[in-house]
């Protein structure tokens, strides 16, 4: 039997903490358990929710999840976006040839020249499109932006940010500690390092899948700033329903 999305089973968004995941997997377990559940289809339900909580609660696993979701939402858009060209061609006639494209003044010219790309409405770019699928419908914003905010905690376009590849932190202050980011504002900076100049960024982190390899680290950090007051190691040695393992 097949979890295709694990997930969708516990009922839980993709971005939720262990602790949540647990909590929807003992209701669901207590609410669908063939003992007390009725109806044909408890005990396959029950199965396939003790197959997404196996699935999602070692971390190797979880981790192997999210890209297998990852690359179907990929393959997800792409399907559409060819359904959506193919809609455009059926109702606009057949597509322009691979040697030529239609200009805005209604010319042929050929593929390259400045008349085809400035079809696309950005002069000096041009667009090949996908293999196999034509060129893409013009309906691109000029405006279109990657939707990244220009600001943030210390955040200053004017200052931060350097030419030789260092996030937009700028180059690490020195002194590192811990391991090395390789992506985001903060690239280049040891955890440590970022601990002592913005430690919001470390707790955002830590609730985020791609902080997870960290959290480790980012505990022992929030922890020796005072920014993380519960005990590490319960004394009663059992783990509770919404303790951090």
């Amino acid at each position: 039997m097949n979890v295709s999305d694990p997930y969708k089973v516990l009922q839980v968004d993709p971005e939720a903490e262990d602790e949540v995941i647990e909590a929807a997997y003992r209701r669901l377990a207590r609410k669908y358990h063939p003992d007390v559940a009725e109806g044909p289809d408890a005990q396959e339900r029950m199965v396939n929710i003790n197959r997404a909580w196996e699935m999602l609660r070692d971390p190797l696993k979880r981790a192997a999840v999210d890209r297998a979701r990852t690359r179907t939402a990929g393959t997800a858009a792409r399907v559409a976006a060819a359904d959506a060209r193919a809609r455009t061609t059926s109702t606009s006639g057949p597509a322009p040839s691979s040697s030529a494209h239609r200009s805005p003044a209604g010319h042929d010219a050929p593929a390259g020249t400045t008349a085809s790309r400035t079809a696309w409405g950005f002069p000096g770019v041009s667009d090949p499109g996908d293999a196999g699928l034509g060129p893409r419908p013009q309906f691109v914003s000029p405006n279109w932006t990657s939707g990244r905010s220009a600001a943030g905690h210390r955040y200053d376009a004017g200052s931060m940010g350097t030419a030789q590849g260092d996030g937009a932190a700028g180059p690490p202050p020195g002194n590192p500690r811990g391991s090395v980011l390789n992506f985001g504002r903060y690239a280049g900076w040891s955890l440590g390092e970022i601990a002592r100049m913005d430690l919001e960024y470390l707790e955002w982190l830590d609730r985020t899948p791609i902080g997870r390899t960290y959290q480790g680290e980012i505990d022992e950090l929030l922890r020796a700033y005072r920014r993380r007051m519960t005990a590490s190691n319960p004394t009663d040695g059992q783990r509770g329903l919404f303790r951090r393992r």
